[in-house]
């Protein structure tokens, strides 16, 4: 049943809305600086929120991989609460990129921490997958049995 991903979902979804919000403005800045596609450059302002959207658009694909492998594989709570810190992250990355080109590090740097945390905990919750299909040993029933 979908109830057991909801977490998961919400987040994504939300990210999935972040996205189509970065790319109306870029098409916003095109206007605003009278940039027609197929051009990507023009006044220094809309090259750095193209730049922003774009560095979003390659992240994207693998903020979800790992979002998804965490939260199904380790714990759906913690990877959901990172996904939504990932969000933040990006919104303070792409609107500091904006404004000036040093006003991204702070976002960029977070949310180079965050998908750390999600892939350590996604590649957590393939060894103890694995330990407990093939070794009939798991991880994280003995830490659920600890506390």
């Amino acid at each position: 049943m979908a109830g057991d991903f909801t977490l998961l979902t919400a987040v994504s979804l939300l990210s999935a809305f972040q996205q189509c919000y970065f790319a109306w403005l870029v098409g916003k800045s095109r206007k605003k600086h009278k940039v027609m596609p197929p051009a990507v450059t023009g006044a220094p302002e809309f090259d750095r929120t193209f730049r922003a959207q774009q560095n979003c658009v390659e992240f994207y694909p693998v903020f979800l991989t790992v979002l998804w492998t965490a939260g199904y594989l380790f714990n759906q709570e913690i990877a959901s609460t990172l996904g939504l810190l990932y969000v933040f992250a990006r919104y303070k990355y792409f609107h500091g990129y904006v404004q000036a080109v040093k006003g991204r590090l702070t976002g960029f740097y977070l949310s180079l921490v965050i998908l750390f945390c999600l892939t350590t905990l996604g590649a957590a919750g393939i060894v103890n997958s694995f330990l407990d299909e093939y070794l009939d040993f798991s991880i994280m029933k003995k830490l659920r049995k600890s506390f």
